[in-house]
């Protein structure tokens, strides 16, 4: 069964959420107005995405007409649906700490900001994504009992995408065809939007 599915003007439809990674944003360079990220860390069981773009639209009025309308750009904003929030996740992005064994919530925490990866499987185009600048609000806690038929229950995340602070990218993509290098190494590390020939 399809996990998402949207329409799209050149591929008609995209379902089966997959390769769902995230990558810590680990610091930013004011001076060379550079952000950096840590090693992309995968996680398993995406079933689904919805992004909703965010921004507000300003029109002026002059000689009684719209003379031009300031459109403005706040990212996106939406949910991610996996079966299970990693550990890993809860540490480095939530700002739990594992004592002991156990993993604790502190109210003072502050979690980190973060990078998404994913792809669409049934993408016929095969387009990865990448949003560079993303929070996550805390998951509710939700369970049901067990009855004769067996749902497994999910865990969603609220997610926020925003603008980068230095070039204001807020997402990217990708098509194996336009650049088969890039598009093998998309987990491998967080690919920036610059020029083949000066790419690591």
């Amino acid at each position: 069964m399809p996990n998402s599915v949207s329409e799209v003007a050149d591929n008609k439809i995209e379902y089966g959420l997959c390769n769902v990674y995230y990558a810590v944003i680990t610091g930013y360079d004011i001076e060379a107005k550079k952000y950096t990220y840590g090693t992309p860390i995968p996680i398993p069981g995406g079933v689904s995405v919805s992004f909703s773009a965010t921004g507000d639209s300003n029109p002026f009025y002059a000689d009684n007409v719209v003379y031009f309308n300031v459109k403005t750009n706040a990212g996106y904003e939406g949910d991610l649906e996996i079966a299970l929030i990693p550990d890993s996740f809860r540490v480095n992005v939530l700002g739990e700490e594992e004592i002991d064994g156990m993993l604790v919530e502190n109210s003072d925490a502050q979690g980190k900001e973060f990078a998404l990866m994913f792809q669409f499987e049934g993408d016929t185009s095969g387009r990865r994504f990448i949003f560079y600048r993303c929070s996550a609000g805390r998951p509710d806690v939700a369970s049901s009992t067990k009855e004769e038929s067996t749902t497994p229950n999910t865990s969603s995340l609220t997610i926020t995408c925003m603008a980068r602070e230095n070039d204001h990218h807020v997402k990217a993509s990708l098509l194996e065809a336009k650049n088969p290098n890039r598009y093998n190494n998309w987990y491998t590390k967080v690919q920036e939007p610059i020029k083949e020939d000066s790419a690591a």
